[in-house]
């Protein structure tokens, strides 16, 4: 029986909770906590059934340079779930504004706080509670006074409209039940000629049967992510223009790949 979007959310929040759950060491530090369930959303998982190759979703040597984390904690890079490198394709600029959907740890977040330097601001949103909190530790640790942390759904975002100059999202926006309400509120967050620049798990092929519709898959960024195709036209039909994408298929996955995504808010917006 399918679930509603309502429990898919709840079913995806408990999950990514039990990976980072609060466990006491010391002066009651929050540490990761990866769970033997894990899906391919995390270093080594597998994908895409029993039968296809297991699929290295996130490699933080891959996705992102040595110097760029080196002197992240633990506590971030341990628990970084994405598929890409959102900051690198964004091309962040000094004093942006940044929103960071799906932000979990705050890898991105640190990261582009870096990139928009003093006078910028990032704001990261999460729907789960447990990775809000790891994520304010996190931001204490790291000392980012630029980065803040809001507890929010990416299909109801948290942020006054017309306030945000890039949006990215790091392997998250699969996971949405509604994406196309994800892009709505994208759209409505931005300042005109602000522009929408994401990694994601996407389809270049249709969804395997045995795949689509498994509930167990969605926390594992398989059974929610859609063809490449349905994805931009998604994005189009919420006002974007000048829409872009490269994917790059995993082996053995049966196409499924990893998409760069970059698209724009019109700066002049039709009547």
């Amino acid at each position: 029986m399918a679930l509603s979007p309502d429990e898919i959310r709840a079913r995806v929040s408990a999950d990514y909770a039990a990976r980072v759950r609060p466990t006491l060491r010391g002066a009651d530090e929050l540490i990761p906590v990866v769970s033997a369930a894990d899906g391919c959303c995390t270093t080594g998982g597998s994908c895409c059934g029993s039968d296809a190759a297991d699929v290295d979703i996130t490699n933080i040597a891959r996705i992102y340079a040595e110097t760029d984390v080196s002197n992240l904690p633990a506590t971030v890079t341990d628990i970084a779930f994405g598929c890409g490198n959102p900051t690198a394709i964004a091309a962040l600029q000094s004093g942006e504004t940044v929103l960071d959907l799906g932000s979990g740890g705050g890898i991105d977040c640190f990261l582009a706080s870096k990139m928009v330097g003093q006078e910028g601001r990032v704001i990261g949103v999460d729907m789960t509670p447990d990775m809000i909190a790891l994520a304010r530790k996190n931001a204490a640790t790291v000392g980012a006074p630029n980065v803040e942390f809001r507890l929010g759904e990416i299909e109801h975002l948290p942020i006054t409209a017309g306030s945000v100059d890039v949006i990215i999202s790091n392997c998250v926006i699969n996971l949405s039940p509604d994406k196309q309400q994800v892009f709505r509120e994208s759209f409505r967050v931005l300042r005109p000629g602000g522009r929408l620049q994401v990694s994601d798990i996407v389809w270049t092929k249709p969804v395997p049967a045995d795949i689509e519709g498994d509930m167990d898959q969605w926390s594992a960024c398989i059974a929610g992510a859609i063809e490449e195709r349905t994805y931009l036209d998604a994005i189009a039909a919420a006002g974007f223009t000048d829409i872009t994408s490269v994917a790059a298929e995993y082996d053995g996955a049966r196409g499924l790949a990893s998409a760069n995504i970059v698209a724009f808010k019109p700066i002049t917006l039709a009547p």
